[in-house]
């Protein structure tokens, strides 16, 4: 998921309020556009959720964490956030990077029939979207706004969004292009949903009900990826730049703490765990490897060959029950056998673009967006582990790395048009 390094930075200062919910989204129920009108309170933040069919992107579909510009055309009604979570105090530098085309810019498509768009405060020009999180106790979304300085959660019932604002930014250099980084990735444990930040290389604790902050640690290297590992309530952070997963001690989420790391040879890429087990998945994307660490031991056991491709594997799913591991490819999506030495059990193609993927072990579905490819594609993962499509979508050029309710409902990540695209459970 693009490990920058950004170097190194300090913590944010503890503090913060309890969060209202917001004023629930319209869903989309046609794809014709429909305007709509606002309604907000002074003190509170809001945020845009547009019916299907109103056009929305910013300028012309781009990659995830590429920042545009252009006029953002938006219909539906108008979603009120409640009182704003707060935390610390924002440390930035420089400006967003701009796109100089938005007068050229193409009229973004319309969002197919049940899409509702759900906007993001601060990224009418597009921002980095990279990690979101699904907490399913409090039926909540977390969505780590990168340049924005926020942290927006949505309830995912309603699409009510409540942002927790004032993270530390950084303006960094990538590909020859400047953009505004962030917090990037979340995990959720017990009753906390732990942060990683880009901006300044933290991790920090996020009470998961009131949105009230706990305390962070500052790491050597900037955060990629966070996973929660319940077994011993750790959070298990890839850093790419140097080739780590840094390990935090969570026991106590005011007093986080580094307390090792495991290296490797290759860039860490996505995560699974296996807490029956007490086994740790990741990717070596710049070497087409999966391996498996013993989390106890803290060392590689098994190396596995995806054969994913010059691009290498990104994502990871593990599949409890059955003992497998779903292997995410840049268009493809590969079912190992765990128990088997990695043994492929299935392929399926889904569209260029993907990264990371989620699914919901009740229902046993995949929900994975393929972001180059502008689409979502939903697959079944029985016991069997022969993944099989149930169902297509078109979703946003962009739009990547989904997370999904209970229900089987989807979050996608829209980054270039600043938006969360809410996408309903087949009945």
């Amino acid at each position: 998921m693009l490990g920058l390094g950004l170097g190194l930075a300090l913590g944010v200062p503890a503090c913060g309020s309890s969060a209202k919910p917001a004023t629930a989204p319209s869903p989309a129920s046609s794809a014709t556009p429909t305007s709509g009108t606002t309604s907000s309170n002074a003190g509170t933040s809001t945020t845009t959720a547009t019916q299907a069919g109103a056009a929305t992107q910013a300028g012309p579909a781009t990659q995830a964490g590429t920042a545009t510009t252009g006029t953002t055309a938006t219909t539906g009604t108008t979603a009120t956030t409640g009182t704003t979570a707060t935390i610390g105090t924002t440390a930035t530098t420089g400006t967003t990077a701009t796109t100089a085309a938005a007068a050229a810019a193409e009229p973004p498509a319309p969002l197919a029939p049940g899409i509702t768009e759900i906007k993001l405060p601060g990224a009418d020009g597009g921002v980095f979207l990279d990690y979101l999180a699904y907490d399913p106790k409090q039926h909540r979304v977390w969505v780590p706004a990168g340049g924005t300085g926020r942290v927006d959660v949505i309830d995912a019932k309603t699409g009510a969004l409540t942002p927790i604002e004032n993270w530390p930014t950084k303006e960094v250099e990538r590909r020859g292009r400047k953009m505004q980084v962030g917090p990037s990735a979340a995990t959720v444990g017990d009753g906390i949903v732990f942060i990683g930040n880009r901006g300044d290389s933290s991790v920090c604790a996020v009470d998961a009900k009131s949105l009230t902050k706990r305390g962070c640690v500052t790491l050597d290297s900037s955060p990629d990826g966070l996973a929660w590992i319940a077994s011993t309530k750790e959070v298990w952070v890839t850093t790419p730049r140097d080739k780590k997963i840094q390990i935090v001690d969570a026991k106590n989420a005011s007093a986080l703490k580094v307390v090792g790391a495991v290296s490797f040879e290759g860039e860490p890429e996505g995560f699974a765990v296996d807490n029956k087990r007490k086994v740790f998945f990741t990717n070596l994307e710049d070497a087409d490897k999966t391996v498996v660490v013993d989390i106890a031991k803290r060392a590689v056991t098994k190396t596995w060959e995806p054969k994913c491709g010059e691009d290498g594997p990104k994502g990871l799913v593990f599949d409890g029950a059955a003992n497998h591991l779903l292997v995410v490819c840049p268009a493809w999506i590969e079912v190992l056998d765990a128990g088997k030495d990695g043994a492929q059990m299935s392929k399926l193609d889904v569209g260029d673009g993907l990264d990371a993927v989620d699914w919901t072990p009740g229902k046993r579905l995949v929900v994975a967006a393929a972001g180059r490819a502008g689409k979502l594609v939903v697959a079944s993962l029985p016991a069997t582990g022969t993944l099989q499509e149930v169902s297509s979508l078109p979703t946003a050029k962009g739009a990547r790395n989904a997370v999904a309710s209970e229900d089987g409902s989807a979050f996608v990540a829209d980054g270039p048009a600043g938006r969360i695209l809410m996408v309903p459970a087949k009945k």
